[in-house]
């Protein structure tokens, strides 16, 4: 009789810890390494996802379960410590305490830290015989959820939950390993600055109109070809007159094509006739947008402006495609233009940089949420036009005016203030 109830409890206890496992595992697995898996043909994998498709029914189903094994094994020890003490609250006591132990570290702790450290493996094994349990107590799970959910609303408290979008998983799970040291921080802002694309407009990643080199179409053929070839830019945009106004954009190979028949005189050189038409763009399109635009005209220049027509900058395929990998350098290219450590840890920076530039040069992460350029920043931030010498302390930087020119702050030393 004795050994009968024995057996019987550590049958149960056994259920129970299974139920533990089972449901740490099948809530734990990755839904991605599931995808894949089913893709290669894994029926096991298929099982687990048609489980974890419906989270709710899933572990209702577990915990019935669960909840059932350990009630009935809580009875039968509290008939067996019956038998050997008798009747009485010793034997109620004895039950309670011995049972708590037990299911605590038999039937919870240790299957779900088994389950953990082989998350994947675990719940493959197990989707099948829960999934034969889910079916056959379907029908007791909806009556219970029916009552929970009619519970909730005479409550006032059936509100729906927040369900995290795929992209938010996606940062959270980038996050999370690249604060283990999983992921290092340039893999971090190639994983990421592929996600903020569609948040980012033409206007946030183009090159300023004040940074833009231009070349006089009213220059002698000669000059052009000079200045053209001294330039570390294959296309440049030519003007007439007013820089406002351009005429065409002159590509070197191009250049070269029409430059070489003609031996050393290039006072025949038809610049009329290579000129590629500029393409315009506002400044409010998606980053994203371009580049599908760019992808399919097949065209990676194109100048920007603004809602009155008026030149802000251009915008080219490498600056988006360095959103996503960083910055893209050849021979001919300066790093990180405009941004200069110092040797006392400081960072002299002149006022057109881009934030997101600076912030990827330097590992910082100033906002660039209400403004383009540092010196953008420093006078939202400022409320007015700083004076040189005058000193800013905002996010967790100091901002020291070196130049202003006019109404446009030229140079910063910007220092990372250390939190102790």
């Amino acid at each position: 009789m004795i050994i009968g109830y024995i057996l019987a409890i550590v049958v149960l206890l056994g259920m129970s810890g299974f139920f533990s496992g089972s449901e740490t595992a099948l809530t734990a697995a990755s839904r991605a390494r599931m995808h894949q898996l089913e893709k290669e043909g894994d029926k096991r994998a298929a099982a687990v996802n048609r489980l974890i498709a419906d989270r709710e029914r899933l572990i209702g189903s577990i915990l019935l379960g669960n909840n059932l094994v350990n009630i009935l094994a809580s009875v039968l020890a509290t008939s067996l410590f019956t038998l050997l003490f008798g009747q009485g609250g010793l034997a109620l006591v004895a039950a309670t305490g011995v049972m708590t132990v037990l299911v605590l570290v038999f039937s919870e702790v240790l299957p779900k830290t088994y389950a953990i450290t082989r998350t994947d493996s675990m719940a493959m094994a197990v989707a099948r015989p829960i999934g034969i349990l889910v079916l056959a107590v379907s029908w007791i799970v909806q009556l219970i959820q029916l009552i929970v959910m009619t519970t909730l609303k005479i409550l006032g408290l059936a509100t729906p939950a927040d369900a995290l979008s795929a992209e938010e998983e996606i940062r959270g799970a980038i996050d999370l390993h690249a604060s283990e040291g999983a992921v290092n921080a340039a893999d971090r802002l190639r994983l990421v600055g592929a996600l903020d694309l569609k948040d980012l407009t033409v206007e946030d990643v183009m090159i300023h109109r004040r940074n833009i080199k231009m070349l006089n179409a009213d220059m002698e053929p000669r000059q052009i070809v000079m200045k053209a070839l001294a330039s570390p830019h294959t296309r440049l945009p030519l003007y007439r007159g007013e820089k406002e106004e351009i005429v065409g954009i002159l590509h070197a190979k191009d250049l070269l094509r029409a430059a070489l028949p003609l031996g050393g005189d290039l006072s025949s050189l038809d610049l009329e006739s290579i000129l590629r038409k500029p393409w315009f763009v506002p400044e409010t399109t998606p980053v994203q947008d371009q580049l599908d635009l760019f992808l399919s005209k097949r065209s990676h220049f194109a100048l920007v402006v603004d809602e009155y027509g008026e030149l802000q900058g251009l915008i080219t395929l490498e600056d988006i495609l360095e959103e996503i990998v960083g910055s893209i350098h050849d021979e001919h290219d300066v790093a990180v233009q405009g941004v200069r450590p110092q040797p006392d840890g400081t960072v002299n920076v002149d006022g057109w940089v881009p934030i997101r530039d600076l912030n990827r040069a330097t590992g910082w992460d100033l906002p660039d949420e209400e403004a383009v350029t540092v010196a953008g920043l420093v006078i939202h931030e400022a409320q007015t036009i700083p004076e040189p010498g005058q000193s800013f302390v905002f996010h967790g930087y100091k901002f020291n005016i070196l130049r202003r020119q006019r109404n446009q702050v030229t140079g910063l030393n910007i220092s990372e203030i250390e939190t102790g």
